[in-house]
């Protein structure tokens, strides 16, 4: 790789020595036929990696944002970067603020390597570290921009990716006693599902239909940083809390829709939102899923994972008693039982998991609208409910109706959707809705909290509380035994 005068004239360029404690590059060129690299953890204004290695009294130099690859399936970024000085090597501690590259830098691997080509295009080499081992190339694409690639087979020959597709596991309803040997207990969250994929300290985030959520909740990306390189999947809920600590959904409504970033960056400040984790389905390129509940658990309480917009919560091994109290005490939803032995099954709605609530409350399909009188003339007076039942084929039965807690904006989101979803005839398979009823595709999905059911399944006291764009229409079911 051709060197151009002074291989640290950029790099001094670019620095303050009185006020940054980086080395000046003082070390005189070392003369050795075994080359030494070093790979460096940078947390600055985003977290990535930096792989330096020796050659003429210098370290070439590339920043590496979603870090070394372990796979030879996946080739990473890496982006050229100045020459550094060889005290390099070694080099960790604060670049202050207002510095270039200012953040924390650690040395993450450092070792030896073995040089098969080095050019301006093509760096073939094998690295002999304690973390970073085995044969690499980094080509280059354009400009600044290269890719690097593991050449050698991983490491941990059993490694995989995981799947793009998991969807997350559900929990039964009942409201019949359960043991107290062979269960935990979790706080049933009043949000949002979302699968958490961390790749190179990058976080996405999925909703329960597959639907990908990362931008709408730009606060909770710091979470990446905290797996380093390791990836994993984890499973939460996605909660905004009220001035008194409890979930909210009705002011997770006002984050769920929104796709301007301007609003979204607004939004984030004035209603944040925190990811609560409770299970853990792939680290570090190895299913859990297999794994007992209390297995996965104990695992992911072993990342330390607490931040100020993420949590892993306790949970209650025995009788629940206290977990079921809590609930009550803070008006949160209600609570879920666990099987300790339990494995996880993707988008499956299983008897391991079952959820209690301390009031009835769940999703609806909307197959219509009753007109609005009075305050409401010419507008949507109240929502026609529905669910399906478990025949093959289902059937839509309805479920009654729900006007009270719809505000304003709420009818206005309304009338637009259905101005693009009316039919003439009745959606629903079961049940009689009123005759002036005006009938919609059965596609949104409301949550709707209510005090009884009748005998003929409808609803009685509905009150609306939000609409639900994370689940399809087709997997809403009466929950309530």
């Amino acid at each position: 790789m051709a060197r151009r005068g002074d291989g640290l004239s950029e790099y001094r360029a670019k620095r303050d020595f009185t006020a940054t404690s980086e080395p000046a590059g003082a070390v005189a060129p070392r003369d050795s036929d075994t080359p030494r690299f070093v790979v460096q953890e940078h947390r600055a204004r985003a977290l990535h990696w930096d792989l330096r290695l020796e050659r003429d009294g210098a370290l070439v130099s590339w920043a590496v944002p979603k870090g070394i690859p372990a796979d030879p399936r996946k080739n990473h970024l890496a982006v050229r970067t100045e020459d550094h000085p060889l005290e390099y090597l070694t080099f960790a501690g604060e670049i202050p603020a207002g510095q270039y590259g200012a953040g924390t830098m650690r040395v993450y691997d450092t070792g030896t390597y073995e040089t098969e080509k080095f050019d301006d295009t093509e760096v073939m080499v094998t690295f002999h570290g304690e973390r970073v081992r085995g044969r690499y190339v980094l080509f280059r694409t354009r400009g600044k921009d290269w890719m690097i690639h593991r050449m050698d087979p991983p490491d941990d020959p059993d490694r995989e990716l995981p799947p793009a597709d998991l969807r997350p596991m559900l929990a039964s309803t009942s409201t019949r006693a359960i043991p107290s040997d062979g269960w935990a207990w979790e706080l049933k969250w009043d949000g949002i599902r979302a699968l958490g994929y961390v790749d190179g300290g990058r976080l996405s985030l999925f909703s329960r239909n597959g639907n990908e959520v990362t931008a709408r909740y730009p606060e909770l990306r710091p979470l990446g940083v905290e797996f380093g390189t390791s990836d994993a999947v984890v499973d939460g809920e996605i909660v905004a809390f009220d001035d008194d600590g409890r979930p909210s959904f009705e002011r997770l409504q006002s984050r769920m829709h929104v796709t301007s970033d301007t609003a979204i960056r607004k939004l984030a400040r004035e209603t944040p939102v925190a990811y609560v984790l409770f299970d853990l389905l792939w680290l570090d390129g190895h299913s859990l899923m297999s794994e007992p509940y209390e297995v996965r658990r104990q695992r992911l309480l072993a990342l330390g994972l607490a931040g100020s917009n993420w949590q892993t919560p306790p949970h209650e091994v025995g009788d629940g008693s206290s977990t079921r109290e809590v609930s009550v005490r803070f008006g949160i939803e209600g609570v879920v039982a666990k099987k300790l032995d339990s494995i996880y099954e993707p988008g499956r709605r299983s008897r391991g998991w079952v959820k209690q609530k301390n009031s009835y409350r769940q999703e609806f399909v909307v197959g219509g609208y009753m007109p609005g009188e009075k305050g409401r003339t010419g507008s949507i007076g109240s929502l026609l409910l529905g669910y399906y039942t478990p025949d093959d084929p289902p059937r839509l039965h309805y479920a009654g109706r729900a006007g009270s807690g719809l505000s304003q904006h709420d009818i206005s989101e309304l009338e637009r959707v259905f101005a693009r979803c009316a039919r003439d005839t009745s959606p629903f398979d079961d049940g009689t809705p009123p005759k002036t009823a005006r009938f919609v595709e059965p596609i949104l999905v409301v949550e709707v909290k209510f005090t009884e059911w009748t005998n003929a399944g409808v609803v009685r006291h509905p009150i609306f509380l939000g609409f639900r764009t994370d689940k399809d229409a087709t997997e809403v079911v009466r929950e309530n035994d």
